[in-house]
């Protein structure tokens, strides 16, 4: 819940160029909450690590091909 309330105050707080790192490491902070603690991957098999591992780079992969095949089109104003 801290967490939570953390994102929130940050919502109301203007931090300038950091607001991003900021709001970006406090949602790293409770990904990792998450997978460690709740989806029980501190305690697991390796081959659970592969999985999850694995998903992480699968949607990397995704993000890169989508962002590159938006930072490749041209874009013109059309009027």
């Amino acid at each position: 819940m801290g967490l939570l309330a953390l994102t929130w105050c940050l919502g109301y707080v203007n931090f300038g160029i950091f607001n991003l790192v900021i709001a970006l490491a406090i949602a790293v902070s409770k990904m990792l909450l998450i997978v460690l603690f709740f989806m029980h991957m501190k305690g697991s098999s390796r081959l659970l690590h592969l999985a999850a591992v694995t998903g992480l780079l699968w949607l990397f992969l995704m993000l890169l091909l989508t962002l590159s095949d938006y930072l490749s089109r041209s874009f013109t104003p059309q009027f």
